[in-house]
């Protein structure tokens, strides 16, 4: 009986100064722990490398990445769900504070943790045939890796209350032109990244940094909204309507 390879979910390479980290979890790279373990090991990669800028994206066609693994919180404790939760934002976190310029490569769908996934990079490219958005009210939950603290942030609190109550994906060149996608591309977005990555890898790295470090410093994402969207989304877990609607999600993809 022949055995089977599995590829594994995020692989990493660095090529002039750029550090690519590409995401392949069949069909639509949900964020369960395949892929998130994948992430944290990437990042001790990238912690360990001279690279200077980081490429985030997907081999998968149509997508960045579709969420969180609602098949898989649909089975947890509320304790597990909060160590899944915690283990969300770890690798998004560590991203947000690597000290270097990150670029999203976004061509497809980037719902619910897959955008804020590409919110915690430094930009966002994309497609404009992509879809963004955070439809977790759908499930009786909210975003819970940092959508609610950045989004805002990167689209202005009217925008963001309306694309998160609304749970509407728009499209890549409406993300574009409300400033939630820094650059819309027109064919290979992932090479076009990646370009651009190796251009700021050829800056000067202290200058790069310092900028990154002044521009945050005048709208951090604060631990005090932090801690509030987790709270807030482990007592939606646990008392609130989503246990009834993440089964239901489920049901309805299975049949």
């Amino acid at each position: 009986m022949a055995t089977e390879l599995r590829r594994p979910a995020v692989r990493s390479s660095e090529s002039d100064g750029v550090f690519h980290i590409t995401m392949e979890r069949p069909p639509a790279n949900a964020l369960g722990a395949p892929l998130v373990e994948g992430l944290e090991a990437a990042l001790d990669a990238l912690e360990a490398s001279p690279a200077r800028a980081v490429v985030v994206s997907s081999t998968l066609p149509g997508f960045f990445a579709a969420g969180a693994d609602i098949k898989h919180m649909s089975s947890l404790e509320v304790e597990d769900f909060e160590r899944y939760r915690d283990a969300l934002r770890s690798p998004l976190e560590r991203l947000a504070c690597c000290g270097r310029p990150s670029i999203a490569a976004i061509d497809g769908v980037a719902l619910g943790g897959g955008l804020e996934l590409a919110m915690a990079c430094t930009l966002r490219f994309a497609t404009a045939d992509s879809r963004l958005g955070l439809p977790e009210v759908k499930l009786g939950l909210i975003p819970g890796a940092g959508g609610t603290q950045r989004l805002p942030l990167l689209v202005g609190r009217g925008r963001a209350l309306e694309i998160m109550l609304s749970a509407r994906a728009v499209s890549g060149g409406e993300a574009a032109s409300i400033g939630l996608v820094d650059r819309l591309v027109e064919g290979d977005v992932t090479a076009e990244a990646l370009a651009f990555a190796e251009h700021l890898a050829g800056l000067s790295a202290l200058a790069v940094s310092a900028i990154l470090a002044c521009v945050e410093a005048a709208a951090p994402v604060t631990d005090l909204g932090m801690d509030l969207e987790g709270g807030a989304v482990a007592g939606l877990f646990e008392g609130g309507d989503a246990r009834a609607a993440l089964a239901a999600f489920v049901e309805s993809r299975a049949g």
